[in-house]
């Protein structure tokens, strides 16, 4: 299942994957999912679709500038 909210999103990398949302993580993550000539960015693409991949990208950002800090924990 590919997560369509935020929250599932959340659920998903905190809690099953165990991988903590902080800004720094965001902000490596951006790195690659902003640069389309990556082949890590391309791969992605093809296989969750360029929704999921703008959805991505509109969640790191939001960590990065704490706009839901409160919800991350």
């Amino acid at each position: 299942m590919i997560p369509e909210t935020f929250e599932q999103w959340k659920t998903f990398l905190v809690h099953d994957c165990k991988i903590p949302l902080t800004a720094e993580f965001a902000r490596t993550r951006l790195t690659v999912y902003q640069d389309f000539n990556k082949s890590e960015t391309k791969t992605f693409i093809r296989l969750y679709g360029s929704q999921h991949h703008q959805n991505i990208i509109r969640w790191f950002t939001k960590i990065v500038e704490g706009s839901i800090e409160d919800q991350i924990s």
